[in-house]
């Protein structure tokens, strides 16, 4: 009877996740979506702390099991609501790197535990106790959640600019040997018999963390956002391998939910910057070739500078208004005065709308997420499409901290390091204004010609300050 009620546990969890996925995918419902999928989860645990039984024992030890529970709760409550908005993608990568080490743990004590049951036999072979299938299932949890775990948390050091993009002449090969080494590993660990596993096993848990380093470690600029992505997508995988060896319907589904969900969103983020995904998966694009200038290196000539006054007029007596947020609106928590320069323009009777990069901040959805933080109605978000064929009807483009999804040297310059990614194409507007603290490149490294253009006016300042005296500007034109 109790089994049968772990069953529905696991039924209802899985039903919360699928409705709480769908309610994410739109911003009037993501939040009661989280929420949906959050209870769910719960009713797992809790049922199979209390419900679960093998072999006529139940599971003990509760004092470290909610020990543990009470220890990650607090931490991540602490960290979740500290957290500041700029630090989400630095905040997704280390809680993913924390799931896909917990996935490569729940491999190790699978194999841990047929070791301490055959012990008594080290003549016998692994292969002969473990079946293909459910060896493939742990050793597949093992590497992919190694990976996952070593590669996210290089992520997350390269996004709080702890770790710097490193990469070296033939490190495709060597990622390429390292890889193949890990999958050697795992063969000989299968053949291997009882008394000798351990260093193959061993060999096979370094090789991957290795790997996951190797992995990411060249990969930075605008690429990230597509590396954690691939990396969140594994960590699912790796969850789903561990709910094939409990027999764990609630795990199996939520792995499966994420695994497919971030394959997705990678293929789709490799085909909005025009990369393969097999590059990716050798980790042969990004940030490693950073320019420090122009790729071409080129001379770029002068910028030219606009007043506050000027940047007011423009906007105060336009048709229409576009504006580009980008990491730097993050970073000056601006996205408040950015909704209150809106409202004032729309009093004046100007159009006012925001263009989305898929790629804008450091994550994909950063900025509809910051975005829906100062109340800014989603149907004003364009993706980057839709922004593209506004653009020649916009008077003014107001550039607010975004760089690299803006540079036209993605589109003409083939020596480039973002050559191929699609970018929103601001030069078709009248007017051009773009808000930055300096002239220094952006994130991937390279200078922008497109703040060189004639159609381009820089207005110097930290983004938040800077709305606020174009809010006080516009007000008295």
């Amino acid at each position: 009877m109790e089994l049968n009620l772990l069953t529905i546990c696991y039924l209802i969890a899985s039903v919360t996740f699928i409705l709480g996925l769908k309610m994410l995918s739109n911003p009037a419902s993501a939040r009661k979506g989280n929420l949906v999928a959050a209870a769910g989860m719960t009713i797992a645990i809790i049922g199979t702390i209390f419900l679960y039984e093998s072999g006529g024992q139940r599971l003990h030890n509760y004092g470290w099991i909610f020990g543990g529970l009470l220890v990650g709760g607090i931490i991540g409550t602490l960290a979740a609501k500290k957290v500041k908005m700029t630090a989400m993608p630095e905040m997704v990568s280390l809680f993913n790197g924390m799931g896909g080490a917990c996935a490569a743990l729940i491999s190790a004590a699978e194999f841990y535990h047929i070791y301490k049951v055959h012990q008594d036999s080290p003549g016998t072979a692994f292969s002969d106790i473990v079946s293909v299938g459910t060896y493939i299932t742990i050793v597949a949890g093992a590497i992919i959640g190694t990976i996952s775990y070593t590669g996210s948390i290089i992520a997350w050091g390269k996004l709080n600019g702890r770790v710097k993009d490193f990469s070296f002449k033939g490190q495709h090969i060597v990622n390429m040997i390292v890889l193949l080494l890990t999958l050697v590993a795992a063969v000989f660990a299968y053949r291997s018999n009882i008394g000798d596993i351990y260093i193959p096993f061993i060999l096979i848990g370094l090789f991957a963390f290795i790997y996951g380093i190797l992995f990411v470690m060249p990969i930075g600029g605008a690429d990230m956002p597509v590396v954690i992505s691939l990396l969140n997508s594994f960590t699912g995988v790796a969850a789903a391998c561990g709910g094939f060896l409990y027999d764990n319907k609630a795990m199996l589904t939520g792995g499966i939910l994420v695994g497919a969900a971030g394959t997705l969103l990678t293929i789709l983020m490799c085909k909005a910057m025009n990369r393969s995904l097999t590059n990716v998966l050798i980790g042969s694009f990004g940030g490693g070739n950073k320019a420090t200038g122009t790729a071409t290196g080129k001379t770029q000539g002068n910028h030219k500078e606009i007043s506050l006054a000027d940047a007011a007029m423009l906007m105060a007596y336009a048709n229409k208004v576009m504006v580009v947020p980008g990491y730097g609106l993050a970073v000056a928590q601006a996205q408040h005065t950015c909704h209150e320069l809106e409202k004032i323009l729309e009093e004046k009777g100007v159009e006012f709308k925001y263009a989305i990069h898929p790629v804008a901040g450091r994550m994909p959805g950063h900025m509809n997420v910051l975005l829906a933080e100062a109340d800014v109605p989603y149907e004003k978000l364009l993706e980057m499409e839709q922004a593209n064929d506004e653009f020649k009807t916009c008077d003014v483009v107001l550039i607010l901290g975004a760089n690299d999804v803006v540079n036209p040297a993605a589109k003409s310059d083939p020596a480039s390091p973002i050559y191929g990614m699609p970018i929103l194409e601001v030069e078709q507007a009248k007017t051009v204004i773009v808000n930055k603290r300096s002239m220094k490149p952006g994130y991937a490294g390279i200078e922008n010609d497109l703040f060189f253009r004639p159609k381009t006016s820089m207005l110097f300042g930290d983004a938040k300050k800077v709305l606020q005296d174009l809010c006080a500007e516009v007000k008295m034109v």
